[in-house]
């Protein structure tokens, strides 16, 4: 269901039976969510990391260091949600939060030797969860890009209203 080209207008849709939960898009996307998180704990437990810590350790493992509002845009996450997560994370010795000599408004969010060294630890989750999930890495790359492009139209959606 795309909107109108001609006039930009979201579609119709007509009649009760899209209120049907087997017609839902919702749900597949929530359970499968749910699901996927919950195969994640036990790999991360050993970490002593929840998911949302993970992906924090993921980006600055990539990137070294990023400021609270770099990873809020990255993991659609705002201040008031990061800053308990990364207050955690800094009282587990995983990283360091210190506001920008140029900026002062701004936090900037570094691993310390520890959070540097468990990502040697780290290493295996993704082909664990690769596994867990069927194992074949070409339908996940399809629904990994099918995502990215549903979160585009989203953030796109949200941004308009």
């Amino acid at each position: 269901m795309k909107a109108s080209k001609q006039t930009g207008e979201p579609p119709v849709v007509a009649g009760e039976e899209w209120l049907a939960f087997e017609h839902q898009l919702c749900f597949p996307l929530y359970a499968s969510s749910n699901l996927v998180l919950r195969a994640y704990g036990p790999l991360l437990k050993p970490l002593g990391l929840t998911y949302p810590q993970y992906l924090i350790m993921l980006l600055l493992w990539q990137h070294q260091q990023l400021s609270v509002g770099e990873l809020g845009q990255r993991l659609y996450l705002d201040s008031g949600t990061l800053t308990p997560l990364l207050k955690r994370m800094a009282d587990a010795g995983l990283v360091t939060r210190n506001r920008s000599e140029e900026d002062q408004r701004r936090v900037l969010i570094d691993l310390t030797d520890k959070g540097r060294a468990l990502k040697s630890q780290a290493v295996s989750v993704p082909a664990t969860m690769l596994c867990r999930m069927g194992g074949d890495i070409e339908w996940l790359k399809r629904i990994k890009q099918d995502l990215g492009q549903l979160i585009d139209i989203m953030e796109s959606a949200d941004r308009s209203n």
